[in-house]
């Protein structure tokens, strides 16, 4: 069975939502955050201190947008969008921004807001960095023009990534900036059953915590 360390409402989220939406069976081990400093134990299986850390037999992965196309190549359905598809690159594409684009400028607004101690937090940085990220923002305002989805005419992986960059906007205060096609798109990534068993899943509504205040 695979096995998911996660952290409520963490990067990580991202690999459990897909494999709620999937069906897959697994074991969650759920930690604190930052696991790093709260959990020291965590260090023997993923010397970084990151999460996500999903264990599939010999498979040990650490990067939450690999992971979620690793279960949608492994294990089909919808979340998939083959390499034969005309969508397959606007997938793969989507699968990576919603890291690398639209995550990583939120970790800086999250870093000099909550999780730096008191004296070190930047509100110039973090204004910066949010400010980036919603120029970014752009783009899947513009793929929401007439769609309900990024890429494929439906639900895929690609949503799950970027819809967990929505969910940290959402915990950092961001999501008030929304246009309102990224808004009803969010909302409605929010109904899904996969999403909602998620949720219940990490116990609850989760946030990631002001752990240093």
């Amino acid at each position: 069975m695979l096995t998911l360390y996660h952290c409520a409402d963490a990067r990580s989220f991202r690999a459990l939502w897909a494999l709620e939406e999937l069906g897959v069976p697994y074991e969650l081990k759920l930690l604190p955050f930052p696991p790093r400093v709260l959990a020291p134990e965590y260090l023997a299986e993923n010397p970084l201190g990151t999460i996500p850390l999903l264990v599939d037999g010999a498979t040990r992965m650490t990067e939450s947008s690999a992971i979620v196309q690793y279960l949608a190549v492994k294990h089909g359905g919808p979340l998939l969008v083959s390499p034969d598809d005309p969508a397959y690159g606007a997938w793969l594409n989507w699968l990576y921004l919603g890291e690398a684009t639209l995550t990583f400028p939120q970790t800086l607004v999250l870093r000099y807001t909550r999780l730096e101690p008191r004296e070190r937090r930047n509100p110039q940085v973090a204004e910066d960095y949010g400010r980036w990220f919603m120029a970014r923002l752009r783009a899947v305002d513009a793929a929401l023009q007439g769609a309900e989805h990024l890429c494929a005419g439906r639900f895929t992986a690609a949503d799950i990534s970027v819809g967990y960059a929505l969910l940290l906007a959402q915990t950092l205060g961001l999501h008030e900036r929304f246009s309102p096609a990224v808004a009803e798109y969010w909302a409605r990534l929010q109904e899904r059953d996969g999403f909602k068993r998620a949720k219940a899943a990490q116990g609850g509504e989760g946030a990631l915590p002001d752990w240093q205040a």
